[in-house]
């Protein structure tokens, strides 16, 4: 059985952060949530790579027709504990088991297996998304991708970081520094999403059309791995018509961190706001002009 790599930061990660005259001191209770988000990531990693690629998952359909697993329950029901043992004041939202309310400034969003249909299928583009607010706002942020074993981890003015292992192992993997690309427009970069008929469900079809126009290249294996992509530099823009919390929650710090712009199609920073779009910050506005229109459109099932 395939275990998520382990990953870590830098020996004197903690160290070299507080002593930047550019940032503030960070609390110990913040320290201590980052490295339990990076053990979060890699317990629900694990849970997920068990079933992944086996007949032991067991597909139901959810009342929007959704499937879900096995698997993401056992995931999701796995962090929660975990969260609960550790910081039994924190708040926790999540896809499959809903929200849990908390006493702290501090609530945890998660997604176990973040693109269900990829896993069902045997495809490896599935992620594990593990986020954290505080108070209402994106603190920090885990996309680990379990088939591929790459993780990207930020939280809000402490930088993005990547690593990638070389083999399924449970040998340390040292986490680096990562950033966003340098392509200016569009024409010459890479255009993400998630699903395609998803537009049409926001009666955005002519947006989808016009970026794929514009775009030097347009993919749509996207949902946590798409945001991974652009923070390490390999996309430019990835773009969601339709999303939750838990969908976002975790790539918000994680775009944000690495140099790029994440917002909703109306341009604000809302996790909540059922749409979203991230970026290299270069081709933001452009793509910005394009979605904005359709910010309000309703759903059509």
């Amino acid at each position: 059985m395939p275990l998520f790599p382990r990953f870590q930061f830098p020996r004197s990660w903690r160290h070299d952060f507080t002593e930047r005259s550019d940032v503030r001191q960070i609390p110990e209770e913040l320290f201590d949530r980052i490295e339990f988000a990076l053990e979060l990531a890699s317990l629900a990693s694990d849970v997920s790579l068990r079933f992944y690629r086996t007949e032991d998952y067991r597909v139901e359909r959810k009342s929007d027709r959704s499937p879900v697993t096995a698997a993401d329950k056992e995931a999701e029901k796995a962090v929660r504990e975990a969260v609960e043992r550790r910081f039994p004041s924190d708040a926790i939202l999540g896809e499959e088991f809903g929200s849990a309310t908390g006493s702290s400034d501090y609530e945890w969003i998660i997604d176990p297996i973040d693109g269900t249909k990829s896993f069902i299928s045997g495809v490896p583009l599935y992620s594990t998304l593990v986020g954290m607010t505080f108070r209402g706002q994106p603190s920090i942020g885990v996309i680990a991708i379990p088939a591929l074993g790459e993780l990207c981890i930020a939280w809000m003015g402490g930088g993005a970081w990547y690593g990638a292992s070389k083999g399924f192992d449970r040998d340390d993997v040292e986490l680096r520094a990562c950033s966003v690309s340098k392509v200016d427009s569009l024409a010459d970069g890479l255009f993400l999403t998630s699903q395609v008929d998803n537009f049409e469900r926001r009666q955005a079809e002519s947006a989808y059309r016009a970026l794929e126009k514009e775009a030097y290249v347009t993919r749509s294996w996207g949902d946590g791995y798409g945001y991974l992509l652009v923070a390490t530099g390999r996309a430019e823009l990835m773009v969601d018509p339709i999303v939750n919390p838990w969908d976002i929650a975790a790539v918000a710090p994680v775009i944000l961190e690495a140099g790029g712009k994440f917002s909703s199609w109306s341009g604000a920073m809302d996790i909540r706001a059922g749409h979203c779009f991230a970026s290299n910050g270069r081709v933001h506005e452009a793509a910005l002009q394009v979605l904005k229109p359709y910010a309000s459109r309703n759903i059509v099932d």
